[in-house]
């Protein structure tokens, strides 16, 4: 996995990557996995998402997906703000503080924490997880 050439098959997992969002899965769509250990498909995934070339792709499409959709900061703002009106309009009293915390997590007031456990296997992992390993990123927020 250490060629830093942008191969067919690194493409393949790159897109599968952003439209399923699991990087395994990505894998099993893009390589012949069929015979592969769940284990060893995660630590390839992980080393693919690691791969600097195949990272920037991922972070290259990503882009495009938000564009295409028009997603932004400001209009998932917007859109939180509406469903938090909508909430207080039917005295929805937990919808309301709902979209209030998403509206704060979306601007970074508020942080979930995890709490980092010792998992048995790879497959117990999230994407999240596996990528921040790859990057060399501790587990906690």
């Amino acid at each position: 996995m250490g060629s830093s050439r942008m191969t067919p098959k690194k493409e393949h997992f790159a897109q599968n990557y952003v439209e399923l969002g699991n990087a395994s899965k990505a894998y099993r769509h893009s390589y012949n996995a069929k015979n592969m250990k769940s284990e060893t498909i995660h630590k390839r995934a992980s080393e693919l998402l690691a791969n600097g070339v195949v990272a920037g792709r991922i972070k290259e499409l990503q882009a495009r997906h938000r564009q295409s959709h028009d997603i932004t900061i400001e209009t998932l703002t917007l859109e939180l703000k509406q469903a938090c009106k909508v909430a207080k309009d039917n005295k929805q009293a937990s919808a309301m503080v709902q979209a209030l915390m998403g509206i704060a997590k979306l601007h970074g007031l508020i942080v979930d924490k995890q709490e980092v456990t010792k998992k048995n296997e790879p497959s117990d992992m999230t994407d999240k997880e596996l990528e921040a390993i790859a990057k060399g990123k501790p587990l906690l927020n």
